[in-house]
């Protein structure tokens, strides 16, 4: 089983058939011998740290065990184990606070025996709850222990743990030849270090404090003998820290309640940006306070602003193509984001030549590493520009920023690394002037396929034969149409009239020669891709919808590109399909070929949008919003299988889909906008509504704190008989609200 390393997630797949093209195997990849969604983790984030940890709160180890507490790209936790009087307690349950500030898991004792086999200590006589939380590359845990038997009680309670300093590669399944040294453990009466020292050179530690000090310290776990009174309790403090800087010098028990305030308060401020959200759906509710909670824990506080991660546990690091799509999708809900990921990719935009990085000046990044593997070149992702896309995408969001905040200062800031991208486009992605962006690895050690759907066999022809590069993928092209056109505008509003003119040339250009190369008609679609001898690649596909996405579509081609996504073959009642099931290498259960991504389904949905074909967009937003209402914490995962809708059952879920993900996490925030038509004009201080309309399940909206700049207004959206209509509630400065129908 193998995997790409693409931002978009885990890859898992067979071996090539036979006879289907000699393309060699992805070489980065992830064992599905235990599935996510089976394991239920639960998740959590800070920084650069985040963690998985089961629904008891413990971190399970074993082959494909994904669990543990994570820094920088390094399993500094591989094993943490409750148990009390010797056995793994019950779970009651297990849940995230709304905000994602904390994990809960109520405990209680199972049926305890003694040596001879008999009762000693009934179950659900003692309560265990466990709340835990990341801050500042540390996780604070208080384990509250409280007796509800009539007499007194003397407990054992035994915490166990362990520390694999395994590279995230690693745990992802990569096996490596050589491995650093596991040092002695360091014990004192309340503390632990456990030690690493990398083949990088590197020393890498975990440090455990415990308070009060345990009974018993040894380098591999912590024994507590509790004595409790009736209907008492004791708590218990352990503080695990990644690293040997910044330790809090308080003892656990105070710096717990510390992180916890200063956890909260951060989350607090940061989403207080946001505008929010509520219905008169109380499930659609929850699923959006989740997704923007998901949201401000992925996102990442860098030097150039927030920028959300990709996705836990795979993809918790920047991965360009997601940042960006993430940012366009929840650029109506807070522009910042948008702003921090234009400014941090803007920072790290190649410069040079680097065949080992697939780096070109003007390109835009695709992923960063800082583990050890990544520092041994072991993985070629230390600072990886594998990706097509993320170079035209990098400059369709600023021209959306700038068109969402009028704010000028910052993209005269970034007009040098737009007009790098640009230059990119035409002299490097444009490998052999014929007006297309293609893509090839440079080196045998990059990735295979660098377009969003990035697995090894995502690009293939219709007889299920892999397509040779250098290849121009249908998507890609629709993007450089957005990258010129948003450059047009951008050259417009900073006064450069030769530039502007140039780049609407170019877009115009394109557009003419995407419809002759791309749209077949015997298909009644866009052809995937053209491979490296411009033969197409005739295949239905997702992909097509994204030339809808950016306008490059002709008028005419919309309706039979929507036709195509909307029939059986490709609408599975959850959602559209990335390949339609009559292709040949459809597979439900496959990660690109078959399966349903949320992000995917919201571009194509705002396609439909721009064309006028909004019922199809708004079928698309039921069906994602039926499929989360079926899945845990309402949390929609990166992609679930594409198996057909059938009624009183829940979608099929991926084995190892990373969840949280950013850019699914934003899906039904976008799905919302597309449906309210809801738009902003910062030059005109205009909010406009075009032509609102609710999808089935919601029948009122209450959007509070919609900014322009900084005047802001609260509208409601209410569904009246076969109309829709805006009321606005609040203004706070000199903010209009336009509705057209």
């Amino acid at each position: 089983m193998t995997t790409s390393s693409g931002g978009a997630g885990t890859v898992v797949h067979t071996a090539p058939l036979a006879g289907a093209g000699a393309a060699p195997l992805a070489q980065f990849f992830i064992p599905a011998t235990a599935s996510l969604q089976e394991r239920r983790p639960r998740t959590l984030k800070h920084g650069d740290t985040f963690a998985v940890f089961d629904h008891n709160g413990d971190a399970l180890s074993g082959p494909g065990s994904p669990e543990g507490l994570f820094h920088r790209d390094t399993r500094h936790l591989s094993h943490l184990y409750l148990t009390i009087e010797g056995t793994r307690p019950m779970l009651l349950s297990s849940t995230l606070r709304d905000d994602n500030a904390t994990l809960t898991c109520d405990l209680t004792n199972p049926d305890i025996y003694d040596s001879n086999g008999r009762l000693s200590f009934s179950h659900d006589l003692v309560h265990i709850r466990r709340s835990r939380l990341l801050w500042n590359a540390t996780c604070f845990e208080r384990l509250v222990v409280r007796n509800f038997d009539e007499r007194p009680r003397r407990l054992t309670i035994e915490i166990a743990f362990d520390a694999d300093f395994a590279d995230i590669f690693e745990v992802r399944g990569t096996r490596r030849e050589r491995r650093g040294l596991i040092q002695s453990p360091e014990v004192s009466p309340s503390r632990v270090t456990l030690n690493y020292m990398g083949l990088d050179h590197r020393h890498r530690s975990t440090t455990l404090s415990f308070d009060p000090a345990p009974t018993r310290l040894t380098g591999r776990s912590a024994l507590f003998t509790v004595a409790i009174a009736p209907r008492e309790s004791r708590s218990l403090f352990l503080e695990i820290h990644c690293g040997s800087e910044g330790m809090t010098q308080h003892a656990p028990r105070r710096a717990f309640f510390s992180a916890l305030r200063d956890a909260r308060r951060a989350l607090r401020s940061s989403s207080s940006r946001a505008a929010s959200i509520a219905t008169s759906n109380e499930i659609f509710n929850e699923a959006v306070r989740r997704s923007v909670s998901d949201l401000y824990m992925l996102a990442t506080d860098t030097p150039e602003g927030p920028c959300p991660y990709a996705g836990i546990p795979w993809f918790s690091t920047v991965f360009g193509r997601d940042a960006l799509i993430t940012a366009l999708q929840t650029l109506w809900l807070d522009p910042a984001l948008a702003r921090g990921v234009l400014l941090h990719l803007a920072a790290h935009q190649a410069t040079s030549t680097d065949p080992l990085a697939d780096a070109e000046p003007g390109k835009i990044l695709h992923e960063v590493r800082v583990g050890e593997m990544a520092e041994l070149g072991e993985v070629p992702f230390r600072r990886y520009y594998g990706s097509v896309d993320s170079t035209p995408l990098f400059v369709v969001l600023a021209g959306a920023y700038l068109d969402r905040t009028g704010d000028v200062v910052t993209i005269r800031r970034l007009w040098p690394h737009i007009e790098a991208a640009l230059t990119w486009i035409e002299q490097y992605g444009d490998r052999d002037g014929d007006g297309f962006v293609e893509y090839h690895r440079q080196t045998s050690e990059g990735l295979i396929n660098q377009g969003w759907k990035d697995s090894y066999d995502s690009v293939f022809h219709a007889d299920g034969t892999f397509a040779k590069g250098p290849i121009a993928l249908v998507e890609v092209q629709a993007y450089v149409y957005g990258a010129w056109c948003a450059a047009a505008k951008i050259a417009e509003q900073l006064g450069y009239v030769l530039r502007e003119t140039e780049c609407e040339a170019r877009a115009n250009r394109l557009r003419e020669a995407y419809d002759a190369h791309f749209f077949d008609e015997e298909l009644g679609t866009y052809a995937l891709a053209l491979d490296g001898d411009k033969r197409r690649c005739r295949v239905r596909t997702s992909n097509a919808g994204h030339a809808l996405w950016t306008s490059v579509a002709l008028p005419e081609r919309a309706g039979p590109v929507v036709r195509s996504l909307m029939g059986g073959s490709s609408f599975c009642g959850w959602g559209v399909r990335t390949v339609a099931s009559t292709e040949a290498r459809y597979n439900p259960m496959s990660y690109h070929n078959g399966s349903v991504w949320p992000h995917d389904n919201a571009l194509l949905a705002a396609g439909f949008a721009r064309y006028g074909f909004r019922r199809e967009a708004a079928r698309i937003f039921e069906g994602l919003f039926a499929a989360s209402s079926y899945i845990d914490l309402r949390r929609l995962p990166e992609l679930f299988c594409g198996f057909p809708r059938q009624r009183t059952r829940g979608p099929t879920f991926y084995p190892v889909a990373c969840t949280p993900q950013a850019w699914a996490a934003a899906a039904p925030l976008y799905m919302l906008q597309i449906c309210l038509g809801l738009g902003f004009d910062p030059g005109e201080r205009r909010i406009t509504f075009e032509e609102p309309m609710m999808p089935a399940f919601l029948n009122e909206v209450l959007l509070r704190n919609l900014s322009i700049g900084d005047d802001t207004a609260d509208v409601a959206v209410r569904r009246s008989g076969q109309q829709v209509v805006v009321d606005v509630l609040a203004r706070r400065g000199p903010v209009r609200v336009l509705t057209t129908n």
